[in-house]
């Protein structure tokens, strides 16, 4: 007799556990099991004493990805965030929960231009903008190539020309002055990177995740270039790891920024560090 769907999911939670906890095993054997059969969410809930039947292979091999290492949003193709869903591509960095205290953040004064460092997905640029509809903004990347999902989702999100990409090392090919700049930059120092989970290090571009060394060095070009590309008082917010809000902090005030502040994520950790230009 067939596997139902309800027991199906938790002989694969049960795999899961052990290597990420119960709590987002759970989480990502619902996923993947909607993905299996194309049901809702709450579609699969509601047929948990259904045979898998047909879908069990599809499902099976999924399983078999995560239990491999790779992350769901590497799996499916698509994560979603801040309410919506974004493609997300082999060798990007896949979007986290913990970026939506940034776009809180960006979301409480008033901007009208946008300039997001090292966009990877898009998610912070393109969320922004759709919040904000007046607004417009450039996104950049070290190369073109490493930007192609972050066009494709705003292509996708009907931005049209409110958001324009551009190769760049940081501020090397940025001209103009932008009310905000926004950057989750790669801040994971070369020791941890060694130790970081396999769904991370072997799925993601090492570029998105460390600069190697003390794992620093973007905040500190970002300091250099953020003055003269902030307009009056114009607001600077970047994603940090849980223990470099003091150092990046620093940073930003040795560089002259004004009104620098740590603020912690849902879970109470350092995640973003904000500084405003002189006015």
């Amino acid at each position: 007799m067939s596997r139902t769907v309800g027991e199906a999911m938790r002989a694969a939670i049960d795999s899961l556990a052990p290597m990420i906890g119960q709590d987002e095993a759970r989480r990502d054997v619902r996923m993947l099991m909607a993905a299996a059969t194309g049901w809702t969410s709450a579609g699969v809930a509601a047929r948990r004493d259904e045979p898998l039947a047909d879908a069990a292979p599809h499902f099976d091999q999924l399983l078999g990805r995560r239990l491999c290492g790779q992350s769901v949003a590497h799996i499916l193709g698509q994560t979603e965030f801040y309410g919506r869903t974004f493609d997300v591509g082999m060798g990007d960095l896949a979007p986290r929960p913990d970026t939506e205290t940034l776009i809180d953040l960006a979301l409480s004064d008033p901007w009208t231009t946008l300039l997001d460092l090292g966009t990877g997905t898009g998610i912070i640029a393109i969320t922004l903008l759709l919040e904000r509809p007046e607004a417009r903004g450039l996104a950049t990347d070290l190369r073109a190539d490493w930007y192609g999902t972050a066009r494709a989702n705003a292509q996708r999100m009907d931005l049209g020309d409110r958001l324009t990409f551009l190769a760049s090392d940081w501020f090397a090919r940025v001209s103009d002055r932008f009310d905000l700049i926004v950057s989750n930059p790669p801040y994971v120092t070369e020791a941890d990177y060694a130790t970081l989970q396999t769904e991370i290090a072997a799925w993601e571009r090492r570029e998105a995740l460390t600069p190697g060394g003390d794992g620093l060095d973007a905040y500190r070009a970002i300091a250099a270039g953020a003055p003269a590309h902030l307009t009056r008082g114009g607001r600077l917010l970047v994603e940090i790891g849980h223990d470099q809000g003091e150092a990046v902090a620093a940073l930003f005030t040795a560089a002259g920024l004004e009104d620098v502040a740590v603020h912690p994520d849902i879970n109470g950790k350092d995640r973003v560090v904000s500084a405003r230009s002189s006015a």
